[in-house]
């Protein structure tokens, strides 16, 4: 399908403000201040707008092509609309904690959203050493009140089927399914690693093990529609502001385009897997004692999500059958494929296609290690998640690993 719209750029963006009634409030076309691109994803233009006034708005647009490789990947700039519904669907749950949707145009693609420039992405502050306090508590009861309130556990099944079919976002669904799940087994010519690392990588594509648990982790991402899922949540999708040391005064997720009806854990697994590269980081910098901070945080959002998912239990839109000890055996299952999902997500962004900072910007005689431990901890993950029984459990098995600097 062919997609043709104008660009969002500076010397259009004025007119495009004028043109949007619903901005007008918000923001003065006539007496814009200054105009910054600020997008460094793989997808988007994303700039940030102040005018006279102070007052800003964060404009972004979806390319119809992946931005690192141009026109000769093609992607549908129809994910604006998921990232708008599932934006607007969460905030609705958690205002406090979901960045605002302003405006989305369907026509050109652009989502206008609440300026958060005073804000840090999450992943940047944590390698800058700093340390936002009560974030992965936070990010635990987003998950949970999302997987309770955009599911048929909080919603009407008629109404659920409607939104499985609205939502349905095969596109981005499909690069998760390659770059996650099949081409850290199965090199398609997109993976690259250090050459320090390519024997870690070669050990990785054999492990049978490890390809056992991708298929099983691939074959739950595409069958489980259990709730509106973010689909990509990470501490790149998450802004945070405050001082280091301090409870954070606010935290923001962000960035939802991945969104669709999946499993649940993937997105618990995605923030576990997260705070594995923080924490292999943090070692390879020689600061243990946030390394294992930072690895705590598994814990801290389980154990905030498993608290806020049973206090919307007593709320479930069905409570008969879906009694406490139903509610108790989901966790459970949960839990485990909270794990099986994030061994996914630790290998795929250090073989795979757009990889994360926190390895990536360590010097190289660091980041071949701190890569190596990543790894590591992602095979002895996949080989015993099923046996893996509690986050403390989690924290022993990659500790190993990411704690010990590769070794």
């Amino acid at each position: 399908m062919s997609h043709e719209y104008a660009f969002l750029d500076a010397g259009n963006i004025a007119d495009y403000l004028r043109s949007r009634a619903e901005l007008r409030d918000r923001i003065d076309a006539d007496r814009i201040a200054s105009i910054r691109e600020i997008g460094d994803g793989n997808l988007n233009l994303v700039f940030h707008v102040v005018d006279a006034e102070e007052r800003g708005i964060i404009l972004k647009q979806a390319l119809p092509y992946v931005r690192m490789t141009g026109a000769g990947w093609p992607m549908t700039p129809e994910r604006a609309a998921r990232e708008a519904d599932s934006l607007q669907a969460h905030f609705a749950l958690t205002p406090e904690l979901v960045v605002e949707t302003v405006l989305y145009d369907p026509e050109r693609y652009i989502l206008a959203l609440e300026d958060l420039s005073d804000h840090s992405v999450w992943r940047d502050a944590l390698n800058r050493s700093e340390q936002h306090l009560d974030v992965a508590r936070r990010l635990g009861a987003y998950v949970a009140a999302v997987a309770v309130g955009t599911s048929i556990l909080g919603r009407d099944r008629g109404e659920i089927a409607a939104r499985i079919a609205e939502t349905q976002n095969p596109e981005l669904c499909t690069i998760t399914e390659d770059l996650v799940f099949t081409e850290p087994v199965f090199d398609i010519g997109r993976n690259e690693v250090l050459p320090e690392n390519a024997a870690d990588a070669a050990e990785l594509a054999a492990d049978r093990a490890f390809a056992g648990a991708m298929a099983e982790a691939k074959w739950r991402f595409m069958t489980q529609a259990e709730a509106l899922i973010h689909g990509d949540l990470h501490t790149g999708s998450v802004m945070v502001r405050g001082a280091s040391g301090a409870v954070a005064e606010s935290v923001k997720v962000f960035d939802s385009e991945f969104a669709f009806y999946g499993p649940v854990a993937f997105d618990l697994g995605a923030l576990f897997a997260n705070y594995a590269f923080a924490a292999a980081r943090a070692t390879a910098l020689g600061e243990s004692e946030r390394a294992a901070w930072a690895l705590s945080l598994v814990a801290e959002t389980w154990r905030a999500f498993e608290a806020e998912y049973l206090r919307r239990a007593a709320d479930w839109h069905e409570t008969r059958l879906f009694d406490a000890a139903f509610a108790a055996a989901r966790l459970e299952r949960i839990r485990s494929e909270a794990f099986l999902f994030a061994s996914a997500k630790m290998a795929r962004r250090i073989v795979g296609a757009a990889k994360v900072r926190d390895i990536e910007t360590l010097e190289p005689g660091l980041r071949a290690p701190a890569a190596r431990g990543v790894l590591l901890a992602a095979r002895a993950l996949a080989a015993n998640w099923r046996e893996v029984r509690d986050v403390e459990q989690f924290a022993e098995l990659t500790g190993e690993h990411l704690l010990g600097g590769g070794r």
